[in-house]
């Protein structure tokens, strides 16, 4: 007796795997079809899976001091105090505030025609050649004959637009005082997540009264606004086609 195995390949396998997930995901849908969407219970966070507990720069602690009769106490946040981000671990707001408006255009154009006639027909000697060397003289030597031309044109045409808030956290605190800021904010929609990145460095003085500040007054202001999810992946060639772009000369 021949017994005949068959190996199913692992793109079969994803693909039925694939089919089943689906298929049980369709199936939870059906059974809600009339019903309102269940709200999620509320439940203790630091329990779910996968948890990790959030870790920040910390300023380093400092003893309270009580001064007798008085009201004021040494290292407090309150009772007139001054509010503004202005040690490690403050929480400051950045306006972003980007319009950006270019439009450029180049266009360069080189023509050059030379051409080199010295009316040479013989050189000394040459009467004496004969037969295959004779015949392959030309009617004129040193003669050269030579036509340039390139004509370039480039343009930019540029418009972006970005108003929004993040907070951001004070990483550093420098020698002279400035900050060191960095903030980081993520928006999930569906299947695509929006990310603002803003970091750099910011004087406390440009830091308003209400804790807030101007992305165009941060130093090495690194701004980055951009998402990934299913559209974005939709968006990009793929990795195959970004490979031979960068191998392939022509």
């Amino acid at each position: 007796m021949i017994i005949v195995t068959q190996r199913r390949s692992p793109v079969l396998t994803v693909a039925l795997l694939a089919a089943l997930l689906g298929g049980c995901s369709a199936l939870g849908r059906l059974k809600d079809i009339g019903e309102e969407p269940k709200l999620s219970a509320v439940d203790n966070p630091t329990a779910a899976p996968g948890y990790k507990p959030v870790r920040m720069p910390m300023p380093t602690p400092q003893p309270a001091v009580y001064n007798p009769n008085s009201l004021w106490r040494n290292g407090s946040r309150a009772f007139f105090k001054d509010q503004r981000a202005m040690q490690v671990g403050d929480i400051l707001t950045v306006m972003v505030k980007i319009a950006d408006n270019a439009t450029i255009a180049n266009e360069t154009q080189r023509s050059r025609a030379a051409k080199e006639d010295t009316g040479v027909t013989d050189f000394a000697g040459s009467k004496l050649l004969t037969g295959t060397a004779a015949a392959i003289l030309p009617g004129r030597l040193l003669t050269a004959d030579s036509t340039s031309t390139t004509d370039n044109k480039g343009s930019v045409n540029r418009q972006e637009a970005l108003l929004t808030n993040v907070a951001a956290i004070v990483t550093q605190v420098l020698p002279n005082g400035n900050l060191v800021v960095e903030g980081k904010q993520e928006i999930r929609v569906n299947f695509e997540i929006r990310e603002l990145i803003v970091a750099g460095v910011v004087r406390p003085e440009d830091i308003q009264s209400d804790n807030t500040i101007d992305s165009t007054k941060i130093a090495q202001a690194r701004i980055a606004y951009g998402g990934r999810g299913q559209i974005s992946d939709v968006q990009q060639p793929r990795y195959g086609q970004q490979v031979l772009d960068v191998l392939l000369p022509f």
